[in-house]
């Protein structure tokens, strides 16, 4: 009898055990950090596991560094737990703020600028050279939640009459580069960046590697109005001082020479600045202009 009492006490112990979860932050429940798949995946996992062991080693703290497979499945994961902390694109950020209260708490900048703007892009050789030239084309958008490379040229063609023939969403930045590159989009939808002392930095230096021609091959034919930069994220409830150990850790990372280095690889990032929900603010009213609301666009 008493040996089936200690046995029911050990499987009552177990289970309680099982139910409840590790402490955010350690090995057996790290800090889930996910990016958007603006580039190659399998180079963002490299350079975000280097991010991530600094800031394990500034804290304590332990991450999950994961790249799914669209910026819909990360502003999704914000709503349900499944990532802790995500490096949104600007309207990726808006729509999960909209929807599940995430907050923003860094702004990349590059090359002294905390915004950036979209642009237009097609094939050197085509006769396509101004946003006019747009009209009845083929045009591949990155993704839908994509601020540069969909939400912002899709507003500016609509208020300019510009009505292209159709589109699709090549599924992220390289993607619709090469569209354009292999012939099967007229018109490419992309990030602009200021050119850096290494040349051209913007989306055509995701496939350089891989396509050394590009530069030549792929010219600039419009931009966007300036957007804010991207964020790192965190999602509602992230407890406080955790996200500030977080927040202040990247920052120093920012400011070291290593650290640096990862961050332009990553994201073509050079450092950080606080930021606040007001300072996209600007995106929502752009959205307003032209009677959308930010849910409805990801559609």
């Amino acid at each position: 009898m008493r040996i089936i009492k200690v046995l029911l006490l050990f499987v009552v112990l177990l289970t309680i055990s099982c139910g409840e979860q590790a402490e955010l932050g350690t090995k057996k429940n790290p800090i889930k950090m996910y990016f958007v798949p603006s580039m190659e995946a399998g180079k963002i996992v490299t350079s975000g596991k280097e991010v991530a062991d600094f800031i394990t080693e500034k804290t304590g703290y332990y991450f999950k560094v994961a790249v799914p497979t669209s910026y819909a499945s990360v502003i999704e994961a914000m709503g349900t737990n499944e990532t802790d902390i995500a490096w949104l694109a600007t309207f990726a950020y808006v729509l999960a703020n909209q929807k599940f209260g995430a907050e923003v708490a860094l702004t990349a900048v590059r090359k002294g600028l905390d915004k950036y703007k979209g642009q237009f892009i097609a094939l050197a050789n085509s006769e396509i050279n101004s946003l006019e030239d747009i009209d009845g084309k083929i045009i591949a958008y990155t993704d839908a939640a994509s601020t540069s490379g969909f939400m912002y040229p899709s507003a500016l063609l609509a208020r300019k009459g510009i009505k292209p023939d159709k589109y699709f969403f090549a599924g992220g930045h390289p993607q619709s580069i090469l569209a354009v590159y292999d012939g099967n989009a007229d018109v490419g939808c992309t990030f602009w960046a200021p050119e850096g002392d290494d040349g051209p930095r913007d989306a055509r230096r995701a496939i350089i590697e891989t396509y050394p021609d590009v530069m030549e091959k792929i010219k600039i034919i419009g931009y966007t109005d300036w957007i804010p930069n991207d964020t790192v994220t965190f999602r509602k409830d992230f407890p406080q001082e955790m996200k500030e150990q977080v927040v202040n850790a990247l920052l120093e990372y920012a400011g070291t020479k290593e650290g640096h280095e990862t961050l332009v690889r990553l994201l073509d990032i050079d450092n950080f600045v606080r930021s606040t929900d007001a300072d996209y603010e600007i995106v929502r009213q752009t959205i307003k202009a032209i009677g959308k609301d930010a849910s409805e666009l990801i559609k």
